[in-house]
């Protein structure tokens, strides 16, 4: 399992209820969650098989940015 970390620009929680359902989409995305109370809005991913690149492709699908830190 790999995990991958983003900076991304997810604000609240409905920001990531807009995003749920794209990052469900992903073929072997095992958890994820974002930290709300940095300033960077870290979003960690646990990854049975998907790529960063999937992850970076679903969260801009969900109008977000996903950058890899």
């Amino acid at each position: 399992m790999e995990t991958f970390r983003f900076k991304t620009n997810i604000k609240c929680g409905a920001c990531v209820a807009t995003v749920t359902p794209h990052l469900e989409k992903v073929a072997d995305v095992d958890r994820w969650d974002v930290d709300l109370t940095s300033p960077d809005r870290i979003l960690t991913v646990e990854a049975s098989g998907a790529s960063r690149e999937e992850v970076v492709k679903a969260v801009t699908e969900a109008g977000y940015r996903a950058e890899a830190v």
